[in-house]
């Protein structure tokens, strides 16, 4: 391949890579932040704050004589207290026989016991307000669906809809009346399936008329989930499923019935987008999915999700509701990444299922790819992954060091310093192990 031809893929790896670095410096900030500021509330000076690794490319001292800094290395940061011997938090022991009780007190080593566990927790909880405060904002500003069924904008299909507009109200549908939105599912489940429905509506000016329209939740993509059969096939949100192997489908239910029975063999699609169709050849893969409940399903899937031909019209929730969702949305994703590791250890659903850097920089240009919003709200999600994995309770991450404080809360004392060293070695082994395991998954997993 000529140089020029190259110029797409290497433009795709160049935006997965810029993607990737942005959600991560932003979680890595607001992490080591949380670090940085309740320590400073808890008394504990900061001589450096580093967002990236290795030669410094810029940096300036504020008024407290701490040093903030960007590093050539984009793939992490660190908080180095007074007293510390290095980025990681090991103890300067020669500096602090030098210091007074008083510059003792300032360090993360001699900081009174409820001073240090605040300031390690706070990376963590730093990560999950972040998450929250995303989550609950997107649905500010997004609102979420209204009763009563209300057309706000027509969605391009194949087929014309023009006589259903903005504004108009949906009565009813085949001649049953529309149910409120949280039972809307069912209602369209017990639809006729065909091309065309009659529609009942009531006009922003408040007259009732009958049209014709297509099926409420037609084949449409209006997601793709990242590293998906459907986004390795080059799918895009928009585009309409006309065919399955040859066999024309009217509702998403069609083809999720025809992906289910493929049991991972190739089908072949035929694809509407932007005025002409096409064929498009994928194999649908076996996926592990959260339940609600708890506890995984697994199914054949090609990665897209759908709605209703049109976006409907919103409302914004208000502040508690809002928050409300914040919480239950980052509480979602501990209580499944919780699941799912544990499923994984006991050999329940594949270890695939965890992913490494190549995964996640992957996801993140997607994501990126697809919209701020979808980006913005997966850095959420990562920054959800990234606190609960630093609670995890092993030496070296913030877990571990909340082990060793609980340890000196119960005895009295803190670990030997030469135990503190062999427990931080081994956790840089279980970690680095990880990493590569994750890694080795991104490569060889299908």
């Amino acid at each position: 391949m000529d140089a020029l031809g190259m110029l797409p893929s290497f433009g795709g790896v160049i935006w997965t890579l810029l993607a990737f670095v942005v959600a991560l410096s932003v979680i890595v900030a607001i992490h080591e932040y949380g670090h940085y500021i309740v320590g400073r509330w808890s008394g504990i000076g900061a001589e450096v704050f580093s967002l990236g690794f290795g030669p410094v490319i810029w940096s300036r001292y504020d008024k407290r004589g701490t040093k903030w800094q960007l590093a050539l290395l984009p793939f992490g940061g660190y908080v180095k207290f007074v007293g510390d011997a290095d980025a990681a938090s090991g103890k300067d022991s020669e500096a602090l026989a030098r210091m007074s009780e008083e510059e003792r007190r300032k360090t993360m080593h001699a900081a009174p016991l409820w001073a240090r566990a605040a300031t390690v927790a706070a990376g963590p909880v730093f990560n999950f307000i972040l998450s929250f405060v995303i989550f609950s904002t997107v649905l500010l500003f997004q609102g979420q669906a209204r009763d009563p069924l209300t057309v706000s904008q027509i969605r391009p299909l194949p087929q014309a809809v023009q006589q259903i507009g903005p504004g108009d109200e949906i009565l009813s549908i085949a001649g049953i009346a529309v149910p409120k939105l949280d039972r809307l599912d069912g209602f369209v489940a017990k639809l006729p399936v065909q091309p065309v429905l009659a529609y009942t509506l009531r006009r922003p000016d408040g007259t009732e008329v009958t049209v014709p329209g297509p099926y409420p939740y037609p084949p449409l993509v209006i997601s793709i989930q990242p590293g998906s059969a459907a986004y390795d096939s080059g799918l895009q949100t928009g585009d309409v499923i006309e065919a399955v192997g040859g066999k024309p489908i009217v509702a998403f239910a069609d083809l999720r019935r025809e992906v289910a029975a493929s049991d991972g063999k190739p089908m072949s699609l035929t694809v509407w987008r932007d005025g002409r169709s096409f064929k498009v050849t994928l194999a649908p893969r076996r996926v592990d999915l959260p339940l609600p409940e708890g506890g995984f399903e697994t199914r054949w899937l090609i990665g897209i999700t759908g709605g209703l031909f049109f976006e409907p019209a919103t409302t914004s929730p208000g502040i508690f509701e809002a928050a409300k969702f914040g919480v239950t949305q980052t509480a979602f994703i501990v209580q499944s990444s919780l699941s799912g590791l544990w499923h994984m250890i006991t050999g329940a659903i594949s270890s695939c299922n965890l992913s490494g850097p190549i995964g996640i920089a992957e996801a993140s240009g997607a994501m990126a790819s697809q919209g701020a919003t979808s980006f913005i709200w997966f850095i959420a999600v990562l920054s959800t992954a990234v606190g609960l994995l630093n609670l995890f309770p092993v030496p070296v991450l913030d877990g571990g060091h909340l082990v060793f404080y609980a340890w000196e809360a119960v005895t009295g004392r803190p670990p030997a310093d030469r135990a503190l060293k062999v427990l931080m070695g081994i956790g840089l082994a279980l970690i680095g192990g990880l990493m590569i395991f994750a890694l080795t998954n991104d490569i060889f997993c299908p």
